[in-house]
């Protein structure tokens, strides 16, 4: 089988649902799923962001992570639940050095995922709860503190939800993309000195792309990681190692 082919026979008719994949490795991952034979559910943080995203047979609707009442009612519209994927997140970058933004980030990336495995959990039996962290739930950002506290918390969160969530079969793993093309990344791929000071210390030489990051999260959702919880893979490119 080539490609992503295998995962059709896990996914074929199967509900899956992607916060936060209205763009970039969000709705890489949503794609692939729905390559994969999977019923796929989509949402954007905002109106715009939903009506901007283009990609056949996935159902997008609006959801502000901040909102529990949104988050419940929206959980509320589904049965089972094979696969969930929190993609939801934001670097607010230097308004992290204020209150307000850096509880903003904190809202979004960390509580915003516990708000999710809340409501979904009862249509998750037998299925899979899957985090995003970052190459920064393991380093520190001096230009972004609450993104790098949140990444960190991520990782710690999957971890007890893993444990919390094992005895209704629900398995909670995580991604940690290292470098990857996307809105975010914007700023220091623009940036000569800052882009090559990266690449530098990249193995295998490039910036990842959302489609580097989509596999690993059909892998850590499928029965071939069904004995696999609580973990944390990092998708980047040797970054963390070198």
């Amino acid at each position: 089988m080539t490609g992503n082919s295998w995962a059709s026979s896990f996914y074929a008719n199967a509900t899956v649902v992607v916060i936060g994949g209205t763009s970039g490795i969000g709705l890489a991952i949503a794609t692939a799923f729905r390559d994969a034979g999977a019923i796929v559910h989509a949402t954007g943080a905002t109106d715009a962001e939903v009506a901007a995203a283009s990609a056949d047979k996935i159902s997008f609707q609006k959801l502000d992570v901040r909102d529990t009442v949104a988050i419940n009612a929206y959980a509320a519209q589904f049965e089972a639940v094979a696969a969930l994927v929190d993609c939801a997140g934001v670097n607010l970058r230097a308004a992290e050095f204020t209150p307000d933004g850096f509880e903003t980030a904190i809202d979004i990336n960390l509580t915003g995922l516990m708000r999710i495995a809340l409501a979904f959990r009862p249509k998750l039996a037998g299925g899979a709860l899957l985090g995003i962290g970052s190459m920064f739930s393991f380093f520190g950002a001096p230009h972004a503190p609450a993104y790098a506290a949140s990444k960190a918390g991520v990782v710690g969160l999957v971890k007890s939800l893993a444990v919390a969530f094992a005895k209704e079969n629900i398995r909670v793993n995580a991604l940690a993309p290292g470098w990857i093309e996307t809105a975010m990344t914007e700023v220091p791929r623009a940036n000569a000195a800052r882009n090559a000071e990266l690449l530098a210390r990249m193995p295998l030489g490039r910036w990842g792309t959302p489609a580097d990051i989509a596999p690993a999260a059909l892998f850590l959702c499928s029965p071939l990681a069904g004995y696999i919880t609580g973990a944390v893979l990092p998708v980047d490119g040797g970054y963390l190692v070198a």
